[in-house]
């Protein structure tokens, strides 16, 4: 037992310095933008899971709040009950500070979940269209098409639109996360299906893929155990940077009011709500909750960008 334990002692520690030595993270720690925006998504996304531990309250209990906090300036005491709230509060009392973890926990998740659904559905759809092509990619390039032709974020208000028409009017709120989930996912698989066409196209002509056609796999064994962990790289990148695209296009759908709803405020209905005081002097209701969006969005699109350079063989 201890001549195993003391075996796979040195077998780690040389694991560990192979991995820290690697052209990869060698590249991330020569990054200082990377390692900034690296820490800076950490920060946020660490604070959205757990805001229930470190928020101050509860912005969405009605028991927890008071009105006569409404509209506290950040740091300053109130007028009437002598609180202090660290960013401030809105009109209803709540904490600013609490409402942000708590809006942000919403908007990443419709993002993490609305990339999901995208990758899953451009990966397939490209997986398919590379490989058989003939008329199943004709079919799914020209869809893909026409909706190039449309602003992503139109397609997702239009199919946000007709999901939430054709919902019963008592399970709207409850389905209203789900359906933008839904909307923003539709809108967002086309660049997935594109580039993973493209991989496919030149991977399906390597003699790997050749040899397992000859010993009799069939065409989804192919695509799934040999072709798709070859185009995972640009994948990767694709997600990343959609992940910042979908955080902003759910503050843009719940800012114009068809997305969250006001029970359960993301980031974008935080700022449709704090752009209604910006002019009447409670700026701080408007300015925190763009400014946690700002940085979430632009941190995570900073790593795309470097995650991209760094998959990128001929930069190495």
């Amino acid at each position: 037992m201890t001549d195993s334990a003391e075996t796979r002692a040195p077998a780690a520690t040389n694991r560990a310095r192979r991995i820290w030595d690697s052209d990869f993270v060698w590249s991330f720690r020569q990054t200082p933008v990377a390692i900034i925006s690296f820490f800076v998504v950490m920060v946020l996304v660490l604070a959205a899971v757990v805001a229930p531990l470190i928020a101050p309250h509860d912005p969405f209990n009605p028991a927890t709040l008071n009105l006569m906090n409404g509209f506290t300036p950040p740091g300053e005491p109130n007028a009437f009950t002598g609180d202090q709230f660290l960013l401030g509060t809105d009109d209803q009392g709540r904490d600013v500070f609490s409402t942000i973890l708590y809006g942000m926990r919403i908007s990443l998740f419709v993002g993490f979940a609305a990339v999901m659904l995208a990758m899953v559905i451009g990966v397939t759809l490209g997986l398919l269209a590379g490989y058989l092509g003939g008329w199943v990619e004709s079919i799914i390039m020209r869809v893909a098409d026409v909706q190039l032709t449309f602003p992503a974020i139109l397609v997702a208000m239009l199919i946000f639109g007709i999901a939430k028409g054709i919902t019963p009017p008592e399970y709207r709120d409850q389905m209203a996360i789900w359906v933008l989930i839904l909307a923003i996912g539709l809108s967002d698989w086309v660049q997935f299906a594109r580039v993973v066409r493209g991989a496919t196209l030149v991977e399906k002509g390597k003699e790997y893929v050749q040899a397992a056609r000859l010993i009799g796999r069939s065409p989804f064994a192919i695509m799934l155990r040999h072709i798709l962990p070859n185009v995972l790289n640009p994948v990767l990148v694709i997600a990343t940077i959609s992940l910042a695209l979908a955080i902003i296009a759910e503050a843009t759908l719940s800012f114009l009011g068809v997305g969250a709803p006001p029970t359960k405020p993301s980031l974008g209905t935080l700022i449709r709500i704090g752009q209604e005081f910006m002019f009447s002097g409670e700026w701080w209701i408007l300015f925190f909750p763009a400014l946690a969006l700002l940085s979430l969005a632009l941190s995570i699109n900073l790593l795309g960008d470097w995650l991209r350079d760094a998959l990128n063989p001929r930069l190495r």
